[in-house]
């Protein structure tokens, strides 16, 4: 079983990585793009079958060790 959890910082959270890349785009021409916020994605492979389990062990991951949830939120998804 596989889990993916996606990690961003939490709006009005100041993400300096995301307006360096929105500045980069700019000068590339891409003058169009008024906001971008940078994350980033894990996935994990996971033994056993019972998705219950696998989502509320990865919750706890998050809490624990993936995510600052003081700045940050997440997403857990379970494929």
């Amino acid at each position: 079983m596989k889990a993916r959890v996606t990690v961003m910082l939490k709006n009005g959270v100041l993400d300096p990585q995301g307006e360096a890349v929105r500045h980069a785009l700019g000068t590339l021409g891409f003058s169009g793009v008024s906001g971008v916020r940078q994350g980033k994605v894990i996935e994990l492979d996971l033994d056993g079958s019972d998705r219950a389990k696998a989502e509320a062990d990865v919750k706890a991951m998050c809490e624990k060790l993936l995510a600052n949830t003081v700045i940050e939120s997440y997403r857990v998804e379970i494929l």
